[in-house]
C-alpha cells in the first residue's frame, strides 16, 4: 500500500494519536497482517503515522521481546499506554485483536474441512515464505539505527549466535543478555560523557 505525501504530512501533523485514532491504526493492522503483523506495524507506526520515530521503536520493540506474551500485543498495549493511557491501551488492542479473532475462526472452521486439498497446503507453503521475506525485512530496518551503538550490535549478534546457531533456550538467553546489555549502554554513555566532561 503506498502513502502520498500528503497523507503523510497529515499524520505527522496530528499529533500524539488520539483513542480512535488508535483503535483504527491497530484495526488495519490487525485486518491487513498476513503472515505477521511485526514489519506493517513498523511500517504504520514509524513511517506512515509518525507516532514513534525508528530508534523509539526499536527500543520498545526490545522491552516487549523480553516480556511474556505475543511482541505486537505487547506493542499495541505500550503504545496506547503511552500516548493515551489504559483507554488508549484497552483501544489498541481491541483494534487489533477483535476482528481479526472473527475471522480466524471463520477460517478455521473452513481449512478444517480443505486441509487435504494440496492447493490450500501450496497457498499455506506460499504464505509462509511471504511471512519470512517480510520478518528479514523488519529485521534490518529494526537493525539500522542500532549501526550508531556497537554495544547493541554485539549483544544482538551473541543473541543471534546463542539462538540460531547453538539452539539455546530463548528465556535463559535473554535472562542473561538483557542485564548484560543494560549494563553495556548504561557503561558507554556513561564513559562517553566522563570523556565530553574531561575535555577543555
Amino acid at each position: 500500500m503506498t502513502v502520498t505525501a500528503r497523507e503523510l504530512q497529515a499524520d505527522s501533523q496530528a499529533g500524539p494519536p488520539t483513542v480512535g485514532a488508535l483503535f483504527l491504526g491497530f484495526l488495519g493492522l490487525g485486518l491487513t497482517g498476513f503472515g505477521g503483523v511485526l514489519p506493517l506495524a513498523r511500517t504504520m507506526i514509524v513511517e506512515r503515522r509518525q507516532w514513534l520515530t525508528a530508534e523509539e521503536f526499536t527500543d520498545l520493540l526490545g522491552l516487549c521481546q523480553f516480556l511474556p506474551g505475543g511482541n505486537i500485543i505487547n506493542l499495541s498495549v505500550a503504545i496506547g499506554l503511552k500516548f493515551r493511557g489504559l483507554p488508549g491501551a484497552l483501544a489498541s488492542i481491541l483494534g487489533l485483536i477483535a476482528f481479526p479473532s472473527i475471522i480466524v475462526i471463520g477460517l478455521g472452521v473452513i481449512a478444517e474441512h480443505l486441509q487435504g486439498d494440496p492447493h490450500v497446503q501450496h497457498m499455506f507453503a506460499g504464505l509462509a515464505a511471504a511471512a519470512a521475506g517480510l520478518l528479514v525485512s523488519m529485521a534490518a530496518k529494526i537493525a539500522w539505527p542500532l549501526r550508531k551503538r556497537p554495544e547493541g550490535i554485539v549483544v544482538a549478534l551473541a543473541c543471534f549466535i546463542a539462538i540460531a546457531v547453538l539452539r539455546w533456550p530463548l528465556l535463559p538467553t535473554m535472562l542473561t543478555l538483557a542485564p548484560l546489555s543494560i549494563f553495556a549502554t548504561w557503561f558507554v554513555r556513561v564513559r562517553a560523557s566522563g570523556l565530553g566532561s574531561a575535555r577543555p
